[in-house]
Protein backbone atom coordinates (compact mmCIF):
# COMPACT_ATOMS: atom_id res chain seq x y z
CA UNK A 1 0.00 0.00 0.00
CA UNK A 2 0.79 3.61 -1.15
CA UNK A 3 0.68 5.30 2.37
CA UNK A 4 0.79 8.93 0.04
CA UNK A 5 -1.43 7.96 -2.78
CA UNK A 6 -5.07 9.47 -2.12
CA UNK A 7 -7.77 6.97 -1.91
CA UNK A 8 -11.35 7.11 -2.15
CA UNK A 9 -11.58 5.19 0.85
CA UNK A 10 -10.59 7.92 3.11
CA UNK A 11 -12.50 10.90 1.02
CA UNK A 12 -9.57 11.83 -0.86
CA UNK A 13 -6.78 11.48 1.84
CA UNK A 14 -3.80 9.68 1.95
CA UNK A 15 -3.05 7.33 4.74
CA UNK A 16 -0.70 9.36 5.95
CA UNK A 17 -2.98 12.46 5.75
CA UNK A 18 -6.06 10.48 7.70
CA UNK A 19 -3.20 9.20 10.10
CA UNK A 20 -2.35 12.74 10.56
CA UNK A 21 -5.15 14.82 10.48
CA UNK A 22 -7.95 13.15 11.07
CA UNK A 23 -7.47 9.91 13.35
CA UNK A 24 -8.62 10.07 16.99
CA UNK A 25 -9.54 13.96 16.12
CA UNK A 26 -12.22 14.54 14.30
CA UNK A 27 -15.19 12.67 12.70
CA UNK A 28 -15.23 12.12 8.78
CA UNK A 29 -18.06 11.83 6.57
CA UNK A 30 -17.00 10.40 3.47
CA UNK A 31 -19.06 9.96 0.28
CA UNK A 32 -18.88 6.75 -2.09
CA UNK A 33 -15.95 5.36 -0.24
CA UNK A 34 -16.74 2.16 -1.42
CA UNK A 35 -18.17 1.29 -4.90
CA UNK A 36 -21.57 -0.60 -4.73
CA UNK A 37 -20.26 -3.39 -6.04
CA UNK A 38 -16.43 -4.56 -6.49
CA UNK A 39 -14.68 -5.38 -9.94
CA UNK A 40 -15.52 -8.87 -9.94
CA UNK A 41 -19.73 -7.67 -9.69
CA UNK A 42 -19.70 -8.97 -5.78
CA UNK A 43 -22.32 -7.05 -3.99
CA UNK A 44 -21.19 -4.31 -1.25
CA UNK A 45 -22.24 -6.06 1.30
CA UNK A 46 -20.11 -9.55 2.90
CA UNK A 47 -23.42 -11.11 3.45
CA UNK A 48 -27.38 -10.70 2.91
CA UNK A 49 -29.39 -10.55 5.81
CA UNK A 50 -30.60 -14.06 5.46
CA UNK A 51 -26.82 -15.12 5.66
CA UNK A 52 -26.57 -12.48 8.79
CA UNK A 53 -29.39 -14.44 10.42
CA UNK A 54 -27.67 -17.60 9.86
CA UNK A 55 -24.52 -16.07 12.11
CA UNK A 56 -27.05 -15.06 14.52
CA UNK A 57 -28.54 -18.08 15.03
CA UNK A 58 -24.76 -19.70 15.73
CA UNK A 59 -23.32 -20.82 19.33
CA UNK A 60 -20.02 -19.91 18.36
CA UNK A 61 -20.74 -16.41 16.76
CA UNK A 62 -21.60 -13.58 19.28
CA UNK A 63 -24.66 -11.17 18.55
CA UNK A 64 -27.04 -9.13 20.42
CA UNK A 65 -30.61 -7.67 19.26
CA UNK A 66 -31.98 -4.45 20.80
CA UNK A 67 -35.94 -3.84 20.81
CA UNK A 68 -37.19 -0.47 21.22
CA UNK A 69 -40.70 -0.15 21.51
CA UNK A 70 -42.78 2.50 19.50
CA UNK A 71 -39.74 3.00 17.53
CA UNK A 72 -40.21 6.90 16.17
CA UNK A 73 -40.24 7.61 12.66
CA UNK A 74 -38.31 10.32 12.89
CA UNK A 75 -34.92 11.10 14.36
CA UNK A 76 -35.44 11.57 18.54
CA UNK A 77 -35.12 15.21 19.81
CA UNK A 78 -31.46 16.63 20.86
CA UNK A 79 -31.93 17.13 24.14
CA UNK A 80 -34.25 14.64 25.52
CA UNK A 81 -33.39 11.92 27.09
CA UNK A 82 -34.99 8.19 25.99
CA UNK A 83 -37.57 6.84 28.68
CA UNK A 84 -35.86 3.64 30.48
CA UNK A 85 -39.23 2.06 29.66
CA UNK A 86 -39.30 0.37 25.76
CA UNK A 87 -35.83 -0.67 25.68
CA UNK A 88 -34.94 -4.58 25.62
CA UNK A 89 -31.56 -6.15 25.12
CA UNK A 90 -31.11 -10.06 24.31
CA UNK A 91 -27.78 -11.96 23.71
CA UNK A 92 -27.50 -14.59 21.13
CA UNK A 93 -27.41 -16.65 19.78
CA UNK A 94 -31.03 -16.31 17.80
CA UNK A 95 -33.41 -19.11 16.38
CA UNK A 96 -34.37 -17.06 13.46
CA UNK A 97 -37.50 -17.83 14.38
CA UNK A 98 -37.03 -16.13 17.54
CA UNK A 99 -36.63 -12.94 15.38
CA UNK A 100 -38.72 -9.63 15.68
CA UNK A 101 -41.09 -9.86 12.24
CA UNK A 102 -39.02 -8.07 9.91
CA UNK A 103 -41.88 -5.30 9.59
CA UNK A 104 -41.68 -4.63 13.11
CA UNK A 105 -40.30 -1.19 13.58
CA UNK A 106 -37.17 -0.31 16.18
CA UNK A 107 -35.19 -3.35 16.24
CA UNK A 108 -31.52 -3.87 15.60
CA UNK A 109 -29.29 -6.84 15.51
CA UNK A 110 -25.35 -7.08 15.85
CA UNK A 111 -23.29 -9.60 15.02
CA UNK A 112 -19.65 -8.99 15.91
CA UNK A 113 -16.90 -10.75 14.65
CA UNK A 114 -18.21 -11.33 10.81
CA UNK A 115 -14.61 -11.09 9.65
CA UNK A 116 -13.44 -14.32 11.72
CA UNK A 117 -16.33 -17.00 9.44
CA UNK A 118 -16.40 -15.11 6.10
CA UNK A 119 -13.83 -14.67 3.93
CA UNK A 120 -15.63 -11.50 1.62
CA UNK A 121 -15.78 -9.57 5.50
CA UNK A 122 -12.11 -10.81 6.42
CA UNK A 123 -10.96 -8.75 2.59
CA UNK A 124 -13.08 -5.71 3.41
CA UNK A 125 -11.25 -5.54 6.69
CA UNK A 126 -7.57 -5.57 4.49
CA UNK A 127 -8.77 -2.18 3.39
CA UNK A 128 -7.99 -0.67 6.55
CA UNK A 129 -4.62 -2.23 6.94
CA UNK A 130 -2.96 1.27 7.13
CA UNK A 131 -3.78 0.99 11.05
CA UNK A 132 -1.51 -1.54 12.78
CA UNK A 133 -3.45 -4.85 13.26
CA UNK A 134 -2.30 -4.60 16.85
CA UNK A 135 -5.41 -1.92 17.13
CA UNK A 136 -7.79 -4.20 14.78
CA UNK A 137 -10.65 -5.58 16.95
CA UNK A 138 -13.31 -6.78 14.49
CA UNK A 139 -15.73 -6.19 11.66
CA UNK A 140 -19.32 -5.81 12.88
CA UNK A 141 -22.51 -5.98 10.96
CA UNK A 142 -25.96 -4.84 12.26
CA UNK A 143 -29.00 -5.44 10.83
CA UNK A 144 -31.99 -2.88 11.53
CA UNK A 145 -35.35 -2.26 10.67
CA UNK A 146 -36.96 1.21 10.36
CA UNK A 147 -36.41 2.90 12.95
CA UNK A 148 -33.95 0.60 14.94
CA UNK A 149 -30.89 1.46 16.42
CA UNK A 150 -29.02 1.48 19.86
CA UNK A 151 -29.39 5.33 20.92
CA UNK A 152 -26.89 8.08 21.25
CA UNK A 153 -23.51 6.12 22.92
CA UNK A 154 -19.80 6.55 23.10
CA UNK A 155 -17.26 4.23 22.22
CA UNK A 156 -14.36 3.56 23.82
CA UNK A 157 -12.66 2.67 20.21
CA UNK A 158 -12.33 4.26 16.69
CA UNK A 159 -14.71 3.31 14.01
CA UNK A 160 -15.65 3.29 10.25
CA UNK A 161 -19.53 3.17 10.14
CA UNK A 162 -19.85 1.86 6.26
CA UNK A 163 -23.52 1.89 5.10
CA UNK A 164 -24.00 -1.80 3.08
CA UNK A 165 -27.41 -1.75 2.58
CA UNK A 166 -30.53 0.94 3.10
CA UNK A 167 -30.33 4.43 4.61
CA UNK A 168 -29.09 5.27 8.14
CA UNK A 169 -29.63 8.79 9.74
CA UNK A 170 -26.29 9.44 11.99
CA UNK A 171 -26.02 12.33 14.42
CA UNK A 172 -22.93 12.93 16.11
CA UNK A 173 -21.15 15.51 18.43
CA UNK A 174 -18.70 15.71 21.16
CA UNK A 175 -19.72 14.78 24.70
CA UNK A 176 -18.67 16.90 27.73
CA UNK A 177 -20.75 14.44 30.54
CA UNK A 178 -20.74 11.15 29.53
CA UNK A 179 -23.27 9.95 31.73
CA UNK A 180 -25.64 7.48 30.76
CA UNK A 181 -29.70 6.63 31.31
CA UNK A 182 -30.44 4.90 34.62
CA UNK A 183 -32.58 1.53 34.19
CA UNK A 184 -31.69 1.06 30.49
CA UNK A 185 -30.30 -2.37 29.20
CA UNK A 186 -28.07 -0.38 26.97
CA UNK A 187 -25.98 2.33 27.52
CA UNK A 188 -27.41 5.55 26.29
CA UNK A 189 -25.86 9.00 27.13
CA UNK A 190 -28.09 11.08 29.36
CA UNK A 191 -27.10 14.26 27.45
CA UNK A 192 -26.18 14.71 23.84
CA UNK A 193 -26.43 17.52 21.99
CA UNK A 194 -24.93 16.61 17.94
CA UNK A 195 -23.05 19.09 15.79
CA UNK A 196 -23.45 17.66 12.14
CA UNK A 197 -25.91 15.16 11.16
CA UNK A 198 -26.02 13.03 7.84
CA UNK A 199 -27.92 10.41 6.05
CA UNK A 200 -25.76 7.70 4.75
CA UNK A 201 -26.51 5.55 2.00
CA UNK A 202 -24.90 2.67 0.35
CA UNK A 203 -20.82 3.48 0.12
CA UNK A 204 -21.07 5.69 2.19
CA UNK A 205 -18.96 5.67 4.75
CA UNK A 206 -18.48 7.85 8.12
CA UNK A 207 -15.57 7.82 10.41
CA UNK A 208 -16.01 8.23 14.40
CA UNK A 209 -12.67 8.84 16.74
CA UNK A 210 -13.16 7.54 20.21
CA UNK A 211 -15.50 8.72 23.03
CA UNK A 212 -17.59 11.14 20.16
CA UNK A 213 -20.90 10.58 20.97
CA UNK A 214 -22.57 9.16 17.59
CA UNK A 215 -26.28 7.96 17.01
CA UNK A 216 -27.44 6.36 14.53
CA UNK A 217 -31.76 5.39 13.54
CA UNK A 218 -32.46 3.33 10.48
CA UNK A 219 -34.47 5.63 7.69
CA UNK A 220 -35.11 1.53 5.93
CA UNK A 221 -34.27 -1.36 6.48
CA UNK A 222 -30.54 -1.18 6.27
CA UNK A 223 -26.89 -3.18 7.43
CA UNK A 224 -23.94 -1.34 8.62
CA UNK A 225 -20.69 -2.27 8.79
CA UNK A 226 -18.57 -1.22 11.78
CA UNK A 227 -14.49 -1.78 11.45
CA UNK A 228 -13.43 -1.12 14.93
CA UNK A 229 -10.42 -0.52 16.43
CA UNK A 230 -9.58 -1.09 20.55
CA UNK A 231 -7.77 1.44 22.36
CA UNK A 232 -6.61 -0.25 25.21
CA UNK A 233 -6.38 1.06 28.98
CA UNK A 234 -3.30 1.19 30.69
CA UNK A 235 -4.39 -0.34 33.52
CA UNK A 236 -5.96 -2.86 31.58
CA UNK A 237 -3.41 -3.39 29.67
CA UNK A 238 -0.95 -3.55 32.32
CA UNK A 239 -2.59 -6.19 34.31
CA UNK A 240 -2.67 -8.38 31.02
CA UNK A 241 0.83 -8.41 30.59
CA UNK A 242 1.99 -9.15 33.81
CA UNK A 243 -0.41 -11.52 34.50
CA UNK A 244 1.09 -13.05 30.95
CA UNK A 245 4.80 -12.80 32.68
CA UNK A 246 3.74 -14.21 35.67
CA UNK A 247 2.24 -17.54 34.04
CA UNK A 248 5.86 -17.87 32.38
CA UNK A 249 7.59 -17.70 35.81
CA UNK A 250 9.18 -20.74 37.23
CA UNK A 251 9.99 -21.01 40.57
CA UNK A 252 14.13 -21.83 40.99
CA UNK A 253 14.86 -24.43 43.86
CA UNK A 254 17.93 -22.78 44.88
CA UNK A 255 16.53 -18.94 44.73
CA UNK A 256 17.35 -17.67 48.60
CA UNK A 257 14.30 -17.07 50.34
CA UNK A 258 13.75 -14.35 52.57
CA UNK A 259 16.21 -14.23 55.77
CA UNK A 260 15.38 -11.93 58.57
CA UNK A 261 18.53 -9.53 59.38
CA UNK A 262 20.32 -9.74 62.73
CA UNK A 263 19.36 -8.30 65.45
CA UNK A 264 15.15 -8.39 64.11
CA UNK A 265 13.86 -8.78 67.44
CA UNK A 266 10.87 -5.70 67.78
CA UNK A 267 8.50 -4.60 70.35
CA UNK A 268 6.10 -3.34 67.52
CA UNK A 269 4.82 -6.57 65.99
CA UNK A 270 1.92 -5.55 63.72
CA UNK A 271 4.54 -3.42 61.60
CA UNK A 272 5.69 -4.17 58.09
CA UNK A 273 9.75 -5.29 58.33
CA UNK A 274 11.38 -3.25 56.33
CA UNK A 275 13.72 -5.65 54.88
CA UNK A 276 10.80 -7.86 53.65
CA UNK A 277 9.60 -4.57 51.94
CA UNK A 278 12.98 -4.20 50.29
CA UNK A 279 13.25 -8.29 49.61
CA UNK A 280 9.77 -8.11 47.68
CA UNK A 281 11.13 -5.19 45.89
CA UNK A 282 14.05 -6.87 44.57
CA UNK A 283 11.83 -10.15 43.53
CA UNK A 284 9.48 -7.33 41.54
CA UNK A 285 12.41 -5.66 39.98
CA UNK A 286 14.41 -8.93 39.22
CA UNK A 287 11.50 -10.21 37.38
CA UNK A 288 10.76 -7.52 34.82
CA UNK A 289 14.57 -6.72 34.53
CA UNK A 290 14.78 -8.45 31.25
CA UNK A 291 12.95 -6.19 28.80
CA UNK A 292 11.83 -8.74 26.82
CA UNK A 293 9.63 -10.49 28.98
CA UNK A 294 7.23 -7.05 28.49
CA UNK A 295 7.93 -7.39 24.62
CA UNK A 296 6.89 -10.72 24.66
CA UNK A 297 4.40 -10.76 26.68
CA UNK A 298 2.41 -7.82 24.50
CA UNK A 299 3.05 -9.89 21.98
CA UNK A 300 1.25 -13.07 23.14
CA UNK A 301 -1.84 -10.48 24.55
CA UNK A 302 -2.16 -8.29 21.45
CA UNK A 303 -2.23 -11.76 19.05
CA UNK A 304 -4.79 -13.73 21.37
CA UNK A 305 -7.55 -15.08 19.75
CA UNK A 306 -10.69 -13.94 21.01
CA UNK A 307 -12.62 -16.53 23.21
CA UNK A 308 -15.25 -17.92 20.74
CA UNK A 309 -12.56 -18.38 17.91
CA UNK A 310 -11.62 -22.09 17.46
CA UNK A 311 -9.10 -23.38 14.42
CA UNK A 312 -9.93 -26.73 13.14
CA UNK A 313 -6.62 -29.73 12.35
CA UNK A 314 -5.46 -29.39 8.90
CA UNK A 315 -3.83 -31.66 6.73
CA UNK A 316 0.11 -32.61 6.78
CA UNK A 317 1.50 -29.73 4.85
CA UNK A 318 2.73 -30.05 0.85
CA UNK A 319 5.75 -30.42 0.18
CA UNK A 320 6.97 -27.49 -2.67
CA UNK A 321 4.09 -25.52 -1.30
CA UNK A 322 3.16 -21.91 -0.52
CA UNK A 323 1.44 -20.71 2.66
CA UNK A 324 -1.86 -18.56 3.37
CA UNK A 325 -2.89 -17.56 7.02
CA UNK A 326 -6.28 -18.62 8.26
CA UNK A 327 -8.78 -15.52 8.23
CA UNK A 328 -8.76 -16.23 11.95
CA UNK A 329 -5.07 -16.07 12.59
CA UNK A 330 -3.28 -12.75 14.01
CA UNK A 331 0.25 -12.92 13.50
CA UNK A 332 2.65 -10.06 14.54
CA UNK A 333 5.86 -9.28 15.38
CA UNK A 334 8.78 -7.28 16.96
CA UNK A 335 12.59 -6.70 16.54
CA UNK A 336 13.28 -9.97 18.16
CA UNK A 337 10.17 -11.96 17.74
CA UNK A 338 7.32 -13.55 16.17
CA UNK A 339 3.44 -14.12 17.55
CA UNK A 340 0.81 -16.01 15.91
CA UNK A 341 -2.20 -16.84 18.01
CA UNK A 342 -1.33 -15.58 21.93
CA UNK A 343 2.30 -17.64 21.38
CA UNK A 344 5.75 -16.23 20.50
CA UNK A 345 8.69 -17.52 18.73
CA UNK A 346 12.37 -16.14 18.49
CA UNK A 347 13.50 -15.46 14.92
CA UNK A 348 16.13 -13.88 13.31
CA UNK A 349 18.01 -13.70 10.15
CA UNK A 350 16.75 -14.54 6.70
CA UNK A 351 13.70 -16.95 8.98
CA UNK A 352 12.81 -13.85 11.06
CA UNK A 353 12.45 -11.52 7.43
CA UNK A 354 10.13 -14.23 6.13
CA UNK A 355 8.14 -14.80 8.91
CA UNK A 356 7.92 -10.42 9.00
CA UNK A 357 6.66 -10.96 5.23
CA UNK A 358 4.45 -13.70 5.85
CA UNK A 359 2.79 -11.76 8.42
CA UNK A 360 2.51 -8.35 6.56
CA UNK A 361 0.94 -9.89 3.84
CA UNK A 362 -0.28 -13.16 5.06
CA UNK A 363 0.57 -15.47 2.77
CA UNK A 364 4.45 -16.36 1.57
CA UNK A 365 4.95 -17.59 -2.11
CA UNK A 366 6.29 -21.20 -2.48
CA UNK A 367 10.09 -19.92 -3.70
CA UNK A 368 10.23 -17.98 -0.39
CA UNK A 369 8.85 -21.09 2.33
CA UNK A 370 11.63 -23.02 0.79
CA UNK A 371 14.08 -20.44 2.01
CA UNK A 372 13.04 -21.22 5.78
CA UNK A 373 15.48 -23.09 7.60
CA UNK A 374 14.34 -25.97 8.85
CA UNK A 375 13.46 -25.43 12.36
CA UNK A 376 11.42 -22.77 10.63
CA UNK A 377 9.82 -25.23 8.22
CA UNK A 378 8.73 -27.52 11.37
CA UNK A 379 7.27 -24.61 13.15
CA UNK A 380 5.39 -23.71 9.73
CA UNK A 381 4.23 -27.37 9.37
CA UNK A 382 2.93 -27.31 13.34
CA UNK A 383 0.88 -24.55 11.95
CA UNK A 384 -0.98 -25.63 9.13
CA UNK A 385 -1.48 -28.99 11.50
CA UNK A 386 -3.36 -26.81 13.69
CA UNK A 387 -5.38 -24.86 11.17
CA UNK A 388 -3.48 -21.73 12.09
CA UNK A 389 -2.41 -21.11 8.14
CA UNK A 390 -2.51 -23.18 4.58
CA UNK A 391 -1.07 -24.65 2.33
CA UNK A 392 -1.41 -22.18 -1.28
Amino acid sequence: MNLREPLALLGGLSPTAFMRDVWQKRPLLIRNAFPLAGADGAPLSPVTPAQLFELAARDDVESRLVIQDAAPAKPRSRAKAPSPEGWALKHGPFARRSLPPLTQRGWTMLVQGVDLHVQAAHELLQRFRFVADARVDDLMISYASPGGGVGAHIDSYDVFLLQVHGHRRWRVGPVDDPSFVDGLPVRILERFEPTNEWVLGPGDMLYVPPRWGHDGVAEDECMTCSIGFRTPMGTELARELLQRVLDDVEADPDEPHFRDPPRSATETPARMPAALDAFARKAVDRLLRDPSQLARALGEVMTEPKPQVWFESGPERGAGAGLRLDRRTRMMYDDRHVFINGESFNAAGRDARLMRELADARRLAAKDCTRLSPDAQAVVADWVAQGWAHDE
